[in-house]
């Protein structure tokens, strides 16, 4: 399997405004799921259905050290090798080896730029 892409998240302070811009700029569709504030992003159609996407709160309010880009996830074969290699390339784990019923097992991590990324060995 390559090291694709596989989805991206948009964090906010104020998830309904947000939903509402992405809404009315791009035509994307919001699908609640999971916790409170929590959306599946839909940002193509059946025919062309683009990366999946998702809306969140912000996990850490940004005061200077909160993240305020889109956060991506990268699809990986096998999640802990992955997280041995980001280690040994100089990354640092910021949350720690994670599973999401139905989804897959994660790790997010910042690379040696300080930038948030996610990988993820999705379940079969």
């Amino acid at each position: 399997m390559p090291n694709n892409l596989k989805s991206f998240g948009i964090t906010a302070d104020d998830v309904t405004r947000a939903r509402r811009f992405y809404e009315q700029v791009f035509g994307w569709r919001f699908e609640p799921w999971g916790p409170p504030d929590f959306y599946l992003i839909h940002t193509g159609d059946q025919k062309d259905p683009g990366v999946q996407g998702l809306l969140h709160a912000r996990r850490d309010p940004v005061n200077g050290t909160g993240m305020t880009g889109f956060e991506c996830t990268i699809g990986v074969d096998s999640i802990d090798p992955i997280i041995a290699a980001i280690e040994s390339a100089g990354g640092k784990i910021t949350m720690a080896k994670f599973h999401i019923p139905t989804v897959g097992t994660g790790v997010y991590f910042n690379d040696t730029e300080g930038n948030f990324v996610g990988a993820m060995q999705y379940d079969k």
